[in-house]
This record gives C-alpha cells, sequence and structure tokens, in this order.
C-alpha cells in the first residue's frame, strides 16, 4: 500500500527583546528510503519579516538530512515552517534475519560495527527494575520475538500521558513514573535493547495520527518516535503504538537518543528568553 502526505511543521520562538542573531540546525526533512521518497522538501524562515542570512543542507553523522541557517539581524521572533511532501510505501521495507541466533548478535564484530548502538546514554540507561524485566522478558526468546516482547511489556507498564514529561526527561524517569509520550517509550525501549545486547537505536519522524482521515483533510500532529533493532537490517517498530511501521509512518532521522535528532535546535547572541510554540499538520492526499 502507498500513501502520499504533506507535512507542515512550524515553529516558532517569540523572544522577550530583541536578539542581535541567531543560528539554527534542523531535522525536519524525511529521509529517502527504498520505501520512502520525498518529493518536495521546502525550509521558510521568517525572522521579523527578514530571511535566513543563509541556509547550508548537510548530511549528520547519523545519516539525518539537516538544514542549517543563521539571522544576522536584531529580531524579536522567529518562525520556521517545514513543508514536506512525502510518499511511502510497504515495498522496500527490510525484514529480520530470524536466523541470528544471540551469539551472532552479541559477537565481538557486531559490537565493532555498532558499538554506539550498544552503549547506553544518560537518556536510555534503565535502573535495575527496568533491566531485569527485559532480561526475564528476553531469556527465552530469539532476538527479534525478544525485541518485540520488550516493546509489549513496556505499552502494558507505561500509560501514555501527554505533556508527562520533557524533553530532558530520561528513560528511568519515565519508568518509575509510568508515564510518558513517544520519546519515553523509545528511550525506555532502546535502552532495555542495549542492556540485553541488541544494537537500537532512536528514530524521530511523524505519523499520521488518524487512519480514517480523508484525502486532502488536515489532520492535526505531531512529532513522532519509535525505535529499531539491527537484526541484519535495521528493523523499526512503534512501542508507543506496540505496532508495526507503515505507511503512516515518515522517517526523518536516527541517533543514539532524542539529542542526536531534535526537530531544532540553536542559539542567539543576546540575553533575551523565549517562548515556543509547535504546530504540526499533517494531510494524506493518495
Amino acid at each position: 500500500m502507498t500513501s502520499r502526505m504533506r507535512i507542515r511543521h512550524t515553529s516558532r520562538y517569540d523572544y522577550d527583546g530583541p536578539v542581535t542573531a541567531s543560528f539554527n540546525e534542523t531535522r525536519l526533512t524525511p529521509l529517502l528510503l527504498p520505501w520512502q521518497n520525498p518529493l518536495e522538501t521546502l525550509l521558510n524562515v521568517d525572522a521579523d519579516g527578514q530571511q535566513a542570512s543563509w541556509q547550508h543542507a548537510y548530511s549528520d553523522y547519523w545519516g539525518t538530512w539537516v538544514r542549517a541557517f543563521e539571522v544576522q539581524a536584531p529580531h524579536t521572533s522567529l518562525g520556521v515552517e517545514a513543508v514536506s511532501l512525502v510518499e511511502v510505501n510497504d515495498a522496500g521495507r527490510p525484514t529480520p534475519d530470524l536466523e541470528m541466533s544471540w551469539d551472532s548478535v552479541r559477537s565481538d564484530a557486531v559490537y565493532q560495527r555498532f558499538g554506539e548502538y550498544l552503549t547506553q546514554t544518560a537518556r536510555t540507561e534503565p535502573n535495575e527494575e527496568l533491566a531485569a524485566i527485559a532480561a526475564e522478558v528476553g531469556a527465552d526468546l530469539a532476538p527479534h520475538q525478544a525485541a518485540l516482547a520488550v516493546c509489549n511489556r513496556v505499552r502494558e507498564t507505561v500509560t501514555y500521558v501527554p505533556g508527562s514529561t520533557g524533553v530532558n526527561t530520561s528513560a528511568t524517569q519515565s519508568w518509575e513514573a509510568g508515564a510518558g509520550v513517544c520519546q519515553d517509550y523509545a528511550h525506555i525501549v532502546v535502552g532495555a535493547l542495549r542492556h540485553i545486547g541488541l544494537p537500537a537505536r532512536y528514530v524521530s519522524g511523524y505519523m499520521h495520527p488518524d487512519r480514517n482521515a480523508g484525502l486532502g483533510e488536515p489532520v492535526k500532529g505531531e512529532s513522532h518516535a519509535w525505535v529499531q533493532w539491527w537484526l541484519g537490517e535495521w528493523i523499526g517498530h512503534d512501542p508507543t503504538n506496540d505496532s508495526s511501521i507503515g505507511e503512516r509512518h515518515v522517517l526523518v532521522g536516527t541517533g543514539r537518543d532524542y539529542t542526536d535528532a531534535p526537530p531544532i535546535k540553536g542559539l542567539v547572541a543576546g540575553s533575551a528568553t523565549s517562548e515556543l510554540s509547535v504546530s504540526v499538520e499533517i494531510t494524506r492526499l493518495v
């Protein structure tokens, strides 16, 4: 099945005083993949009616497409609008190597290749309880089935509560609170899988929230996060919904955790503080 979607992601910073300049990096462009084709991408910058002084696009260390820009003039607000037209299909998606044993997954060769995705970060480090549960759940299962079982256990244990956590919340904090949002589910699962020796990484992107929306109907969305684990190929799974990745998911970036793939980050020259507002609109066209 194939879908075509237009995604409009708008971020606005309002400063409590003028800043003399600002620099930002955005990770908002869907990647070109065997099952995903970005047909059009556009980044609009508006700083009190001024455009960016310059823009530069590149692929970062993790393979995520970055658009960096700078505004070299005083401004009190900054609007960043990323618009993408992307086609997603089920053909060409990787499938797990179900013959891979734990001995193969935990081999020196795999560690040398994927050591960065086996090393915990401050955001993914599991506490003793979560680590023990991950080991118990996957003890008698093959790697792929163990990963699915971990996702299922996390989904059963952690309640999705919008606004319950922030971008700096760690997997342990969310697990102990028993609540979180998509990035927390991703951090918890990534940490649990790394603990049992399975290379895992954080994925950022979008998911159309309404499978019953009409064609051409704009729907309020948001950034989404899920996970991938390596079994001969990178295999995606959505732990927030405990579902496979399908034509409603649009992949933007990957990394060790959220820190490697934030939608936007930057700095300003000046002492002003800012207030950020974000909106995402997703329209299915096919």
